[in-house]
């Protein structure tokens, strides 16, 4: 789970600058599932370049509450949470000042967005917030808002937990989780947070490693079968695995590319050696876009194919980042164009209808 935020604050002197705003996503890689947005009366002046910035100016935050009045709120939407943030230092050495002025220590695992952009997607000239945004088509409104800028964040996470191959962003959060349960009930709560629905999972250890990935088109109902089996290699699995984290991939091409993808760069130790029957092929049109079902109501998935090419696929909202091939490179995942994607991608085509299909 992850708290994705966004601070404004006075300015002023390291350490004493005060909270004017701050908005808080709960969000559990999927979808956001709690919200806290609040104006906060910082108890000091604000400096005028922050004003000019932001637009908040002391007459607004009169009859705002105090950070002591919100402060509760802030710990249980924050729990068993990593922080995410757009130069997560600065809003958590905030958080954490106002706290320790309150006598209380507030610690949190952080992950930085900056910081997994530039691993994640190379060669942006800048990885500020909004020059991010609109490479990627993130659509921003508000900016220097907490809000509007947490709000963008969330978008930009999403993009960057699918660009993240390797899952450096799950392994870093199973981390933090270190159960001692009886094995049955273990599996019987992890069960539990799973949805259903088409998608990727991910069976992890206790240091977060992944060691074993799965695929279904019921993502509960497959890991569920999983933890029914009783050979010796299973049992052994349900004994290390401490979590499962899933993505849902919204239709079986995407959850077919992304498990071999996944597969080859992460090499779990449970996993069987997939045999390739895959044959050399090559695409009906050289150059296309191919549309399908997303992960939610609005969103899209893409395959993106350039002169007879695997590109890489990735999920849209908005036509323009169809329509915008430049922006559509930045958001896709690439992907080897290899025999096995081609073919994974023809044999899809050949068998299975798609809601739409670009030609360019």
């Amino acid at each position: 789970m992850y708290a994705i935020l966004d601070i404004e604050t006075t300015g002023g002197k390291f350490n004493e600058e005060g909270i004017t705003e701050i908005a808080i996503y709960r969000f559990d890689g999927q979808h956001v599932v709690d919200s806290f947005v609040s104006l906060v009366n910082p108890e000091r002046p604000i400096q005028e370049f922050v004003k000019r910035l932001t637009g908040i100016h002391s007459k607004m935050l009169v009859n705002a509450p105090k950070f002591h009045e919100v402060a509760k709120r802030i710990i249980e939407i924050t729990k068993d949470c990593v922080l995410v943030a757009h130069n997560t230092s600065f809003d958590y050495r905030i958080l954490s000042t106002e706290y320790r002025r309150l006598g209380y220590v507030f610690e949190r695992n952080t992950l930085c967005t900056v910081e997994l952009s530039k691993k994640l997607i190379e060669g942006e000239a800048s990885y500020s917030l909004g020059k991010l945004c609109k490479s990627l088509g993130i659509p921003m409104s508000n900016r220097h808002r907490a809000d509007g800028d947490a709000l963008a964040t969330v978008q930009l996470f999403k993009i960057l937990l699918q660009k993240d191959t390797d899952k450096c962003i799950l392994k870093s959060t199973i981390k933090t989780i270190i159960p001692k349960k009886e094995i049955a009930q273990k599996l019987h709560n992890i069960i539990a947070k799973i949805p259903n629905g088409n998608g990727v999972f991910y069976m992890h250890q206790t240091d977060g490693q992944i060691i074993y990935i799965g695929k279904a088109n019921n993502l509960k109902k497959e890991v569920n079968q999983l933890f029914l089996r009783t050979s010796k290699k299973m049992k052994k699995l349900q004994e290390y695995v401490v979590e499962v984290s899933y993505e849902k991939t919204g239709n079986n091409l995407i959850t077919l590319l992304k498990y071999f993808q996944e597969l080859q760069l992460n090499k779990p130790k449970f996993n069987t050696k997939e045999r390739s029957k895959a044959i050399e092929t090559t695409f009906s049109n050289p150059n296309m876009i191919v549309i399908d079902k997303g992960r939610d109501v609005g969103e899209k998935s893409v395959v993106l194919i350039e002169n007879n090419q695997l590109k890489g696929f990735g999920f849209i909202d908005l036509s323009y980042q169809i329509n915008n091939l430049e922006i559509l490179h930045s958001l896709i995942n690439p992907l080897e164009n290899s025999i096995e994607n081609k073919f994974i991608v023809n044999n899809y085509l050949q068998k299975r209808k798609v809601e739409k299909i670009i030609r360019f």
